[in-house]
């Protein structure tokens, strides 16, 4: 027996290899691609003996590779598309992938001062993107690596030194509903001092695969921040990977929407290379039924006087499982770091779980670092006190979710956004 049948043991597996040698390779970053499907074939799908991995296993939960997606009708990508209820009207771009692949003539990226946005597929039939695989490649996990290994498009986007972009970036991600697996890689570099906000959102119905990576990366002093609104079809499979690098002074403030996908994970890599840079992670998860939802962080503090918050809320009922995974690295020198993780889930159901894994990992001595993690059912006390004041016990359940996730949506600050995630919070809860 070779050692690739030995560390390849799913038919997952297996075909994902052949989907690879069967794919035509010939382009700028043969060698990128080449590099990462050897990294899969040693280590395969990740499973519950990979430690960053052991709550979520998809060598189990992966039964079957899809094929890759194929470009779709003209009219069966703008049906698709009108489908989506993302953030209304807010965007002032919009790139829209469909498939995994680009559609130009439902995109909207023209005019705007300091935005430079250019198609992933594009590029690589030149030469090899700036950035590309650059932050990536500091991050070792098999998802990723079959990204790179199979990335088709995606979005390659430039905000220049100094610019302000008034209304948001939309990035949108569509599915038509055929079994099919897309891979999508963008890059994306703020300059310094730039200002500008993104929304990266994700649907479709059906039985998929989705596999997105994003390279971040943000200048001196650069604000950004970055709303995910993860809404795939409840049969689809969604693996998100964002690895980002922050320069001193920068203000980086990112939020997650989970609340899609029959099994979904997004894992946010963090590292702070500049001081008094600040970063914000938030996020909610909402999931019900047989969902299985994970977010993994990993922030590293490598220099001094950075400020790190984690927070993350949940509702999870049905027999619907939750996953939080969050690690605090402060690197030897980094003193006067203040890091700071918490997560809270709320059970509705006498099935739901949760599972946590708060870590800090801390080398020097000068540093505020704390995290907790709480799971609980809902307050009887706080329903007594409602339902005597008339409420019925329904809409009491219900307000009192929805205040317990508002408390983090509340933090994202803008109020559109703020708007637009809690009107779909009360969708979720049927209110």
């Amino acid at each position: 027996m070779t050692a690739d049948n030995e560390t390849l043991r799913t038919a997952a597996e297996r075909a994902l290899i052949e989907q690879y040698e069967a794919a035509p390779t010939a382009d700028a970053v043969k060698l990128l691609r080449e590099k990462a499907i050897a990294g899969f074939r040693s280590r395969g799908l990740p499973n519950r003996r990979v430690e960053e991995w052991k709550y979520t296993d998809l060598r189990r939960g992966m039964s079957e590779a899809l094929p890759i997606a194929e470009a779709p009708e003209a009219g069966e990508a703008r049906a698709a598309v009108d489908a989506v209820a993302g953030f209304g009207d807010m965007a002032g771009a919009r790139i829209v992938f469909v498939n995994g692949l680009y559609v130009p003539e439902l995109s909207d990226i023209a005019g705007i001062e300091g935005l430079t946005i250019t198609s992933l597929a594009t590029a690589l039939g030149e030469a090899r993107p700036q950035g590309l695989g650059d932050l990536a490649g500091t991050v070792t996990d098999s998802a990723l690596d079959l990204n790179t290994a199979f990335m088709r498009d995606g979005a390659l986007i430039e905000v220049a030194a100094g610019a302000t972009i008034d209304r948001p970036v939309e990035i949108l991600h569509v599915a038509t509903g055929e079994p099919a697996a897309t891979y999508t890689r963008h890059v994306v570099h703020v300059g310094t001092g730039a200002k500008v906000r993104f929304n990266e959102v994700y649907s479709g119905k059906g039985r998929y695969q989705t596999n997105t990576a994003i390279e971040f990366s943000a200048d001196k002093g650069a604000d950004v921040s970055w709303i995910k609104l993860q809404n795939e079809g409840h049969q689809a499979q969604h693996l998100s990977t964002f690895v980002s690098a922050l320069e001193a002074e920068v203000g980086f403030d990112h939020f997650v929407f989970n609340s899609g996908g029959h099994l979904a994970r997004t894992q946010v890599f963090l590292r702070f290379n500049g001081e008094n840079a600040r970063a914000g992670l938030r996020g909610t998860m909402l999931i019900t039924e047989d969902q299985h939802s994970d977010v993994t962080l990993v922030v590293d503090h490598a220099v001094p006087n950075c400020v790190s918050r984690e927070f993350y809320k949940s509702a999870i009922d049905g027999k619907a499982k939750g996953v939080f995974q969050g690690r605090i690295n402060v690197f030897q020198h980094a003193q006067k770091t203040d890091g700071q993780m918490m997560c809270q889930a709320l059970l509705l159901s006498d099935e739901a779980e949760m599972a946590y894994k708060p870590e800090l990992e801390i080398f020097a001595d000068d540093v505020q670092c704390a995290h907790g993690a709480t799971s609980g059912q809902i307050d009887a006390e706080l329903m007594f006190y409602l339902q005597a004041r008339g409420i019925p016990e329904a809409e009491a359940k219900t307000l009192l979710i929805l205040a317990f996730l508002s408390q983090v949506i509340e933090e994202i600050g803008d109020e559109q956004a703020v708007e637009a995630l809690e009107e779909r919070t009360r969708t979720w809860l049927g209110y």
